[in-house]
């Protein structure tokens, strides 16, 4: 019986060995990719950079035999962004992955032969990175993710979940395309809602401090952040608001944990993976013109409990039975 089970385990050793190779196996021997990742807002050790690498991983792609990664981070400088692509492009990478629209837009003018793709475009037709979701054509593809227009639902959330909220600040940035369409569906729903929408422009990081100024001026009990932002700035708002003591809705999750309220918005970290397929299509001979630029089919509520309570808040529990998660 020992002999019998013997011989069954050795092929299935050699079946092991030789599948958990097989991804790496497939991609060229010799070849070297080399891929600039030009980021605005993570750094390469925050969740969705790591979670691209490690997909690549997966896919055969491994750092040290077969791939570069070339990270160039602005720190949330945008001013940075041109002269970081341009950096990028002496380096002959492969291709280029930017993880916003306004990085895809720095490494589109820096290049219109280098494919592109797009972690998370707020809006890639608007913001002039595609001429259609369809068929992009061009050397840009990737994710557009409907900022705008979910932008609504963001609203209807928060004051669902605090109903008392009538004077909401909306954070926008003039210089990012889509946020001009946004504040027109909001101005346009807010009636409905009894809500007050009140429009403050921060341009960059230094804008902020002045920016929290004016909303204290204004007298708004709810703040409504549309932007994505550095760690640094990312961190001055929170404590601004928790001194504030004001609701607040974020269209990324990685403020909530840090003592937001409540985010509506993809999965960031899934989209790096998902950016993967697209790295790897391109990378085997796909043209990125040829590949449609993909939108997200899920949307995640996040509420922090703590939060709530701090602010004195009561969330409806109808509101938390259709969160994805609740932090405590």
């Amino acid at each position: 019986m020992k002999v019998k089970v013997a011989i069954l385990i050795a092929p299935l050793a050699v079946w092991l060995l030789v599948g958990a190779h097989t991804a790496e196996a497939q991609q060229p021997m010799g070849k070297v990719w080399r891929v600039g990742a030009l980021m605005s807002l993570y750094p390469p050790d925050a969740e969705g950079p790591q979670a691209f690498r490690q997909h690549l991983r997966t896919l055969g792609y491994v750092e040290g035999q077969n791939l570069v990664i070339e990270w160039r981070y602005s720190q949330g400088r945008n001013d940075r962004l041109p002269s970081l692509a341009a950096e990028l492009i002496r380096l002959n990478v492969n291709l280029m992955v930017a993880d916003t629209t306004l990085a895809g837009r720095a490494a589109m003018r820096a290049t219109s032969t280098i494919p592109i793709v797009l972690v998370s475009s707020a809006d890639a037709v608007g913001g002039g990175l595609v001429s259609n979701l369809g068929r992009p054509g061009g050397n840009v593809t990737g994710h557009s993710i409907m900022l705008a227009e979910t932008s609504v639902k963001r609203l209807q959330l928060l004051k669902e979940a605090v109903p008392r909220v009538s004077r909401v600040a909306v954070l926008w940035d003039p210089a990012t395309p889509f946020h001009r369409a946004m504040l027109k569906e909001i101005d346009a729903a807010a009636p409905s809602l009894r809500l007050q929408p009140l429009a403050v422009a921060v341009k960059s990081r230094d804008d902020l401090g002045h920016a929290l100024s004016e909303i204290t001026r204004s007298r708004a009990d709810a703040l409504f952040v549309s932007q994505f932002m550095s760690p640094t700035a990312r961190r001055q708002l929170l404590d601004f608001a928790a001194k504030s003591r004001l609701p607040t809705m974020f269209l990324n999750r990685d403020y909530v944990p840090a003592g937001g309220l409540m985010s509506y918005a993809p999965n960031f970290p899934e989209l790096f993976r998902q950016t993967d397929v697209y790295v790897d299509k391109i990378l085997k001979g796909a043209k990125p013109g040829d590949l449609p630029v993909e939108q997200p089919t899920k949307f995640e509520l996040v509420i922090n409990m703590k939060t709530a309570k701090a602010l004195g808040l009561t969330i409806s529990p109808s509101v938390l039975a259709r969160a994805d998660e609740v932090i405590q």
